[in-house]
């Protein structure tokens, strides 16, 4: 029997969206509660069109600077599939179909909320959609991150009115094609349902929930490889005993520092051997950079969980309060903050790692050169190190803000732009890049332990180093490392 997913009024988490859409057993079913909500709202928007002289924005006027033009009533559904054609102007790469499938869900949650004055046959269409498994294709260009993710999400907005493409059982189908051979119907938007639709920071806010949900999983591993890394370079204890963290007062360096002494808590190398008084600082300051790196996580997923749970529509169509307003909750420069935010963080977590990945080649402290038991005759990790300064290089360079641009755009009604988009595409490639600077360093900490001596290593240390050694063998002699990079990514998920 499929799972099903009730869409209802409560508080969403990041983790559970995310469970939802990386399952294609899981179905949508709309509460009853949430159908009698959205019909009372329709019916509030509908009493007020029907009132002489009434103005509204985007639903009887027309868009963005062209605000002031009225629309006649026999012309406000044509207006709103005219919005959705218009604002299909995506461009470059389509994003991975688990994006865009995280975007139309997102949707169909804000929507739910009923204060956008959507029919609830439009909400019941969506459903059906992402039930018979047709998922919008989107393209990562196009969005200013104001006035919501316009482009984008009127790109999903077409699948629903059966034009452009979607994707289906793997496959990027024409939408036509495919409602056809399901037996579904195109819809025809009413008047306010076209805005709703690109209306919204749906975009933007996918990315960022899949960020935070890859930080969080980039904590559980960061720490592990890091200390193997310490065992190997045969560090010191002390900097992370818990009254360093204590009279700094912060809980993520203790939780961090607590962690690390927890997987060096038998070796018999850490501390056994002082090489230097004190250790350099891309091992002595884990409990620092990582901590802190910790604390920007938590916070990003704090402010992306409230903006899962907000309206980001306009204008709100609020019928318990017998108003529409015209306001700016699509403006997304809450998550364009936190999205560099995060960025500069993750791409801290990489610098750091590729730091001890450097050390540990260095052929300091009776390790070889380069971790190779031929060195001159053969390179060893050299070029891994070169691989991973070339990815940190290009972490920073992603990692610089998209908050602080604006360009001013429709003729200047739209004066102010949070360019949380573009931030947003490029926090995902940060993501990966990180697991491929951890993914080396892993190899390396892996290879220089077993010169160091794995058997005298910490329990939690070993068993990280088994895990390796399963799937990656010791580098006696020069191999093209390139797969064993792929294959230390992979290992990563083990240690989530």
């Amino acid at each position: 029997m499929p799972q099903s997913f009730v869409i209802r009024d409560r508080i969403y988490t990041i983790d559970q969206i995310i469970e939802v859409v990386k399952s294609n057993e899981i179905r949508l079913i709309i509460d009853p509660k949430v159908i009698r909500k959205v019909e009372q709202n329709r019916r509030f928007l509908d009493e007020k069109l029907d009132t002489k002289g009434a103005l509204y924005y985007g639903i009887n006027t027309g868009f963005g600077s062209l605000c002031n033009v009225q629309i006649g009533k026999g012309e406000l559904k044509a207006l709103q599939e005219n919005l959705v054609r218009s604002h299909a102007c995506g461009a470059g790469a389509a994003l991975e179909t688990e994006v865009c499938k995280l975007i139309f869900l997102l949707k169909i949650i804000n929507l739910s909320k009923a204060c956008s004055g959507i029919t609830i046959t439009l909400l019941e269409h969506m459903v059906n959609l992402y039930n018979a498994g047709l998922t919008p294709v989107i393209f990562e260009q196009g969005s200013l991150g104001a006035s919501g993710d316009l482009a984008p999400l009127a790109h999903l907005s077409l699948m629903l009115i059966g034009e452009g493409e979607c994707t289906y059982k793997g496959k990027t189908e024409v939408v036509s094609r495919v409602m056809k051979k399901l037996g579904l119907e195109p819809i025809t938007l009413q008047a306010k349902e076209g805005l709703a639709l690109l209306n919204g920071t749906q975009f933007s806010l996918a990315h960022s929930m899949i960020a935070v949900h890859k930080s969080r999983q980039a904590v559980k591993y960061t720490t592990q490889i890091a200390c193997m890394s310490l065992e190997a370079f045969a560090c010191s204890r002390q900097p992370f005993h818990p009254t360093v963290a204590r009279i700094r007062n912060n809980a993520d360096q203790a939780f961090i520092a607590a962690e690390i002494l927890s997987m060096l808590k038998d070796s018999k190398i850490a501390g056994k051997r002082i090489y230097s008084v004190q250790d350099p600082y891309s091992f002595r300051c884990i409990p620092q950079v990582h901590g802190a790196s910790y604390t920007a996580i938590q916070h990003v997923a704090q402010v992306v969980e409230n903006e899962l749970n907000a309206v980001t529509d306009n204008p709100n169509v609020l019928h318990e309060e017998n108003m529409i307003i015209s306001a700016g909750n699509f403006h997304a420069q809450n998550l364009a903050l936190v999205i560099d935010y995060l960025s500069i963080a993750l791409s801290e977590l990489a610098n750091i790692s590729e730091r001890r990945t450097y050390q540990l080649i260095h052929g300091e402290r009776d390790l070889p050169a380069y971790l190779t038991q031929t060195p001159g005759l053969s390179s060893g990790f050299m070029i891994a190190q070169y691989t991973a300064a070339s990815v940190v290089s290009q972490n920073k360079q992603l990692s610089t803000p998209s908050s602080v641009d604006s360009i001013v755009s429709s003729r200047g009604q739209e004066d102010h732009v949070s360019m949380a988009a573009n931030g947003a595409t490029r926090l995902l490639k940060i993501c990966d890049n990180l697991n491929t600077v951890y993914a080396i360093e892993l190899m390396v900490s892996a290879q220089a332990l077993d010169f160091r001596g794995v058997e005298s290593s910490g329990k939690r240390t070993r068993n990280l180093h088994a895990i390796v050694r399963k799937q990656i063998p010791f580098l006696k002699e020069d191999r093209a490392l390139h797969f064993d990079i792929k294959k230390a990514k992979n290992i990563l998920n083990l240690l989530n």
